[in-house]
């Protein structure tokens, strides 16, 4: 039995008042809190000084028995790069329990860091913890608790390359462009990529390797914007698998900048003391996403899932949890295309972790230890909570709450449990807790939410990418004191100021009433302006559509104005799953999109897979260079019957017409011609009256300059500007030094656009933008002097960019358009047009 002094003079209390999940939610491991009365801290057992890093606010010991004790003083007490703290020990001295470690000033460190609370907690794995202290007074050297020296073993290093993959090896250093890293989402897609190829991938940074098939390993990597990676496989098609990891990270970057297209919250730091002043009646906080609310405090507790700890065999615990996760897999996979975009990204980084090799491996090796399956899967979370804590990082410390997400959905589905679809919320709910997990948000009813109010959480967390997609203000970080708010008590939330208030006055309140009534007032004049049809300032007709990617999309975009889809990426029906899907299960994804637009149309692009976004259930062969290879149209007339069961799907959505076709990656007309003989057919057995509407995109070179000859082979043309780019200038978006420079608004770029629009009025026919520049405010001007008559961008664009181009006339952007054409580089045409229309363009309001 090994006795665990406390290290610092203070007040004891469990871990549980810890005001982070990582320590509350015994991540790391067990233990006890104390809240510091002095600066001094010292050994709490016997042993070697494992860690203690620069910054010198964290300690972890190792006894002679093995067991690992970590000491963390506060909380995110790491920003401070040392100040305040000083070690008195370093890595690898021997020490005595009561030596002293670490000295640090009280003041310095309680006014720079979110709390003072620190952490005592035993990190090894098969413990248990005795005789725990009471909370109260605890002096330096008096008994914490004792621990129970039966360890489990550690988890085993990632395997080595076997011989027989040594048959090809290729590597490639890239800097990250990212802002904020390898996080969740682009750790899932490549760590989606590494599974699917035949190679071994393995990624390095900061003189440390991860196997790239783990998002947990590659999330532990610590990769920030700017660092290097390197990406090296070994194995069958490495230069292929290689290749597909620099698509991810492209893919990366494309799903962050559509995320910056849309509104966002600012970025949040760590509220210091000094800024967290306060009037009485009044708790302060960081905002997560802006807004204004009034509302009654509606509390959610998450109870504790109990575990055993013992096992009853390695054979049936293993089974278990395989099964849990199966049953898990399949609950995440029915309701990942029933939110929105950032829904269903989220729950796809969920579906990588529960699939993750490196927790998987971790917890079968817990359970050959004789551990239950709950126990091991749990234990596996943990530690890969604790690595990630141990980064210093925020952001990637907010992936805990996916990981803890992950974790409570297994350990329910081994109790023969379910997470709840629906948590009930009375009306006007401002929603109070110390965290919230994505599941808990996407349980609630929407509709009845007013606010969310945390006394933890993250500014860059999942659940507020959700409260910003659902548009509910949100505060984080107000504290414990939140704790005292009562259930059902009257709040009114100013997410923009950082503040609650929590006792307002019958003037406060009436105020606050008025605040609101004047917000929505504004929002509904907006949204009313919205819901007209758009024209120009001299009355020509604009069509402003929506991309979509589900039927909450589809809502989404409606009540936003929009006048149709301009672009369905049905991607999302055949990537990440086993077997293509049926045509009655792509009827009903596509039904209800259309049903969700009332009658609007809905422009239904083909699958554009292959190239970047590879299919487990097709094989297609290795390309040196898959972003000119099979994608598009390519593989769709390579796999006929692939095709024809998304035609025959799309047709048989009613009404008949609603339904506009868009085929992808057109470099001829032969494709077209290929394509339209297959709708024909499939109209005829289905005894179709009438002729489906078909266009083509416009994405490479060769499809714009030959838009004349293309767009008599169709009824409409779509320009997807991303790849129009990419391919005109030659530069590859996810390329570290050049994807700042693959700006659409480079002359050669609207040359080509212009040459659609050209071909568009000469057949009278119209020429749309579907790609991220229809939502640029710069843009938008000189796509109208091009002669593009239907923007279509993410539904939150939408407003603002009717009222922008109700305030332009055509005449004045063609002119403008032209002098465009005419300049040598983006830059100068951005500034042109800033100089040219600033007070169209520069209007904040305006900004999409």
């Amino acid at each position: 039995m090994l006795k665990i002094i406390a290290p610092l003079d203070g007040w004891c209390a469990p871990l549980e008042e810890v005001p982070d999940p990582v320590f509350a939610g015994r991540m790391l491991g067990d233990g006890l809190a104390i809240d510091p009365t002095s600066g001094i801290v010292v050994a709490p057992c016997d042993g070697e000084v494992m860690t203690l890093p620069a910054s010198a606010h964290a300690v972890s010991i190792r006894s002679p028995q093995g067991i690992d004790v970590l000491i963390h003083i506060g909380i995110d007490t790491v920003q401070l790069a040392g100040r305040g703290f000083e070690a008195r020990a370093k890595p690898g001295d021997r020490v005595k329990a009561g030596d002293e470690l670490i000295r640090f000033d009280l003041d310095t460190v309680a006014r720079g860091a979110k709390s003072l609370m620190s952490a005592i907690v035993v990190t090894s794995e098969g413990v248990t913890l005795q005789k725990r202290r009471a909370a109260g007074a605890v002096s330096a050297g008096d008994l914490l608790f004792e621990v129970d020296a039966d360890t489990s073993p550690q988890a085993a290093p990632l395997p080595a390359p076997t011989a027989d993959a040594a048959a090809g090896e290729c590597q490639r250093t890239v800097m990250v462009t990212l802002r904020q890293g390898l996080h969740a989402r682009p750790a899932a897609l490549l760590a989606r990529r590494a599974k699917s190829g035949g190679a071994q991938i393995s990624l390095a940074a900061h003189g440390r390797t991860a196997d790239a098939r783990s998002v947990v390993a590659i999330m532990a990597l610590g990769v920030r914007q700017g660092d290097e990676l390197i990406v090296r496989a070994v194995g069958h098609e490495a230069a292929q698998a290689v290749a597909g990891a620099m698509d991810a990270l492209e893919e990366a970057q494309r799903m962050e900048a559509a995320h910056e297209s849309a509104p966002a919250p600012p970025p949040a730091s760590e509220p210091r003391l000094a800024d967290r002043a306060q009037r009485p009646g009044e708790l302060a906080g960081v905002c997560a996403v802006p807004g204004f609310a009034l509302g009654r405090a509606a509390r959610i507790e998450r109870r504790e899932i109990e575990v055993t700890e013992q096992g009853l065999g390695g054979d049936h615990e293993r089974a278990e949890l395989d099964r849990a996760r199966a049953n898990v897999r399949l609950r995440l996979e029915r309701v990942r295309n029933t939110g929105g975009a950032a829904r269903h990204e989220i729950i796809a980084a969920h579906l990588e972790f529960l699939d993750d090799p490196t927790l998987n491996e971790a917890a079968h090796e817990i359970i050959a230890a004789g551990k239950s399956a709950a126990y091991a899967w749990r234990s596996a979370i943990r530690r890969s909570i604790a690595a990630l804590e141990s980064l210093g990082d925020s952001r990637l410390r907010e992936r805990a709450d996916d990981l803890l997400d992950v974790e409570a959905h297994v350990l329910l589905a081994l109790a023969g449990e379910a997470r709840p679809m629906h948590l009930p919320l009375p009306e006007q709910a401002v929603l109070v807790a110390d965290d919230l997990l994505p599941s808990e948000l996407t349980a609630l009813d929407g509709r009845r939410l007013v606010a969310i109010v945390l006394s933890g959480g993250g500014a860059t967390s999942h659940v507020a990418i959700l409260a910003a997609a659902m548009e509910i203000p949100m505060l984080i970080g107000v504290g414990a004191a939140l704790r005292d708010v009562a259930d059902g008590q009257t709040l009114i939330i100013d997410a923009d100021q950082g503040r609650v208030h929590y006792a307002p006055t019958a003037e406060e309140l009436a105020k606050a009433r008025s605040t609101v009534d004047a917000r929505l007032a504004r929002s509904a004049v907006l949204r009313a302006a919205a819901a007209k049809e758009c024209h120009s300032l001299d009355g020509t007709r604009i069509e402003i559509f929506a991309n979509l990617g589900s039927v909450t999309d589809a809502m989404a975009a409606v009540a936003s104005g929009a006048e149709g889809c301009g672009l369905l990426r049905t991607e999302f029906l055949f990537l990440d799953r086993e077997t293509a899907p049926t045509e009655e299960e792509q009827l009903q994804a596509y039904q209800s999109i259309a049903n969700a637009l009332g009658g609007r149309p809905l422009i239904l692009r083909m699958m554009d897979v292959g190239g970047d976004k590879p299919l487990r259930y097709l094989p297609l062969p290795e390309e040196a260079n898959p972003a000119l290879g099979l994608r598009g149209v390519r593989t769709a007339l390579l796999h006929p019957s692939l095709m024809r069961t998304q035609l025959r799907a799309a047709l048989r959505v009613k009404p008949f017409g609603v339904v506009r076709l868009l085929i992808p990656m057109v470099t001829d007309r032969w494709e077209i011609l290929a394509v339209r003989a297959v709708i024909d057919e499939l109209a005829g057995e289905l005894k179709l009256e009438g002729r489906v509407a078909l266009g083509a995109m416009i994405e490479t070179p060769g499809a714009a300059l030959t838009a004349a000859v293309l767009i008599h082979a169709v009824d409409f043309l779509s320009v997807g500007s991303n790849d129009l780019t990419q391919y005109t200038l030659a530069m590859d978006r996810g390329h570290s030094e050049l994807a700042r420079r693959t700006d659409a608004l480079h002359p050669a770029v609207l040359q080509l656009i212009a040459s659609a629009g050209t071909a568009g009025d000469a057949a009278g026919k119209l020429v749309a933008v579907c790609g991220g520049v229809a939502a640029d405010h710069t843009a938008v001007p000189i796509l109208l002097g091009l002669g593009i008559r239907e923007l279509s961008v993410v539904p939150a664009a939408i407003p603002a960019l009717k009222r922008q181009i109700g305030r332009l006339r055509i005449e004045e952007c063609r002119a403008l358009a032209r002098r465009c054409l005419s300049l040598g580089s983006a830059n100068e045409v951005r500034s042109l047009v800033e100089r040219a229309v600033g007070d169209e363009v520069g209007d904040e309001g305006d900004r999409a």
